[in-house]
């Protein structure tokens, strides 16, 4: 979902790591995956470089997102620019996505819980493409969308049931800036402002949009990364 956002990005003459994370597809069985195993990954693929980085980390992802910049402030605190949240989980230390639903009013299961489909061995779920299209990605084009959806793997739970760990001394030092997807039925709105108001000062931009802006409107992603990049807030 971000090749166009990367080609853009890279015609504009930035290096873009998009990893994919440990947790999905074939398993061996009993594996598990936890989220510092997926920051793990997502460090193992930074080039070595003395320049730095624009964090970006979308729905799920913005809790790995919260947690690689924790360690990359450990590292080298200037190895790291700026954090975004592309409607993404932005969310206090300890604090669980559910638990930002029940503040926000909106109770679990919501979203894309209630299609989930368990695997034969109960330890992971699986996404149906025509859930996918309907809550992930109903305002990208329709071919965009189901080849999406069809590229959806199961995912374990002990990948996606995570929560964040980060300090106020690490990740709290970075600048946090908050892409809002008005249309999105997946991280609804009001949930999204709500993780607003947990971890305040972020800067807001919105693109009117589903869950994934990533892949309907590319074109204004990596206008808006590009940017920041240039140091426009």
């Amino acid at each position: 979902m971000w090749d166009r956002v990367a080609a853009d990005l890279r015609a504009a003459g930035h290096q873009v790591v998009a990893p994919d994370l440990p947790g999905g597809g074939l398993l061996a069985a009993g594996e598990t995956v936890s989220v510092e195993d997926m920051v793990d990954h997502a460090l193992a693929g930074l080039p070595d470089t003395s320049g730095s980085w624009i964090v970006v980390g979308h729905s799920g992802g913005g809790i790995v997102a919260t947690m690689v910049a924790e360690r990359m402030v450990a590292k080298r605190p200037d190895s790291i620019f700026g954090l975004v949240y592309l409607a993404g989980m932005m969310l206090p230390s300890g604090m669980s996505f559910p638990e930002a639903c029940t503040i926000a009013g909106s109770i679990p299961p919501q979203g894309i819980e209630p299609y989930l489909q368990p695997t034969a061995d109960g330890l992971s779920t699986l996404v149906p493409p025509e859930a996918a299209v309907a809550i992930f990605f109903q305002r990208a084009q329709p071919a965009d969308a189901i080849a999406a959806a069809r590229r959806l793997q199961s995912q374990l739970d002990s990948s996606w049931m995570i929560v964040p760990s980060w300090t106020a001394a690490g990740a709290g030092t970075v600048p946090r800036f908050y892409i809002e997807a008005l249309q999105d039925r997946s991280v609804p709105l009001a949930v999204q402002r709500t993780m607003q108001r947990l971890v305040p000062g972020a800067r807001i931009a919105t693109i009117d949009t589903d869950h994934a802006p990533q892949l309907s409107a590319p074109g204004e992603v990596a206008e808006y990364l590009l940017g920041l990049a240039k140091g426009h807030t």
